[in-house]
């Protein structure tokens, strides 16, 4: 496993990381979560990100309990903020950042975050609020280093050009070979931030793992046929990007690695992502993701991937 420098902070993050979005705690056996964290670490994986709204705060309670017995500085724990909780609660104003960070610290059995996010930009509070409580929250020693998740570049740069305030040192985008959207203006400008990239669905929730065939039905262990993980994933199945997806399968073969392996290299040719967060159901899928660390691919036939699925995604 290789390691990537987080933006400006002292976190070194695994080049892919375990994210716990609609599996653990919810759709996923606690055994087989279990498994799949524990083999997480031994293939050195240290990164691990969730949110609070996972399963309305199971998905952080799982991770408390299975990593409450290992060493605190072992893993780097990041979660985010900003999803109702309840209904009450939910957004970025002061009061709700303090008490939904006691409350993840709370179920994640710890006594700081490393890296606390805003799920998504707040319109309805003054950016200033916001960011002055995620100071305070760091100032606090709660959390270390504070990131954004799909935040426009308008929100990034405003949040910059405050005085007095915490800097963020990550993103978290989606990314991946069929979705370029980040690389128009918000990777050229976190790069010039000194901001890293966590990209989330780099595998397009597992399309582009193949395994799903545009003549048939989807495998009944996978994603698109769970009732509780499934109802994301329509517009990645359809079948002009299933096909095309199929036609990657050769450049896969030609680069020596499996499809899986390819399209997250594809993420980790931009020297701004950091890291890769990957969901797993099984152990054995951890073990073919975090082979894509330091894979050498030929840009060519990145390039020839990328003209296969240009005309079933947005390019950046």
């Amino acid at each position: 496993m290789k390691y990537r420098k987080l933006g400006t902070s002292d976190l070194n993050v695994s080049e892919i990381s375990l994210g716990s979005w609609l599996t653990y705690g919810a759709g996923v056996a606690k055994d087989l979560a279990v498994r799949c964290v524990d083999r997480a670490f031994e293939l050195g994986i240290n990164f691990i990100d969730t949110a609070n709204v996972y399963g309305r705060g199971a998905a952080e309670s799982f991770l408390g309990e299975v990593l409450a017995k290992r060493p605190r500085d072992s893993y780097i724990l990041a979660t985010k903020v900003f999803f109702p909780m309840s209904d009450k609660d939910r957004g970025l104003s002061r009061p709700q950042i303090l008490k939904q960070i006691d409350a993840s610290l709370q179920r994640l059995r710890v006594d700081h975050i490393d890296l606390y996010q805003c799920h998504r930009y707040d319109s309805g509070t003054p950016l200033e609020e916001t960011m002055q409580a995620l100071s305070d929250v760091v100032r606090q020693g709660k959390a270390r280093y504070i990131g954004f998740s799909e935040w426009s570049p308008g929100e990034i740069a405003a949040a910059f050009g405050l005085p007095g305030v915490e800097r963020f040192v990550s993103s978290q985008p989606q990314y991946s070979l069929l979705w370029r959207q980040p690389e128009k203006k918000v990777i050229p400008l976190c790069r010039e931030k000194h901001v890293s990239q966590i990209v989330w669905s780099p595998l397009a929730q597992g399309v582009l793992t193949g395994k799903y065939l545009p003549d048939l039905p989807p495998p009944a262990d996978s994603r698109a046929s769970s009732e509780t993980m499934g109802h994301f994933i329509q517009r990645l199945t359809e079948r002009p990007v299933l096909e095309a997806v199929q036609k990657l399968k050769p450049i896969a073969r030609d680069a020596g690695c499996t499809l899986s392996q390819f399209a997250l290299a594809w993420v980790l040719r931009e020297p701004n992502v950091a890291s890769a967060i990957v969901g797993a159901s099984r152990p054995e899928q951890l073990d073919e993701n975090a082979a894509s660390s330091g894979i050498a691919v030929d840009p060519a036939l990145f390039a020839r991937a990328e003209a296969i699925v240009a005309t079933v995604t947005p390019a950046g």
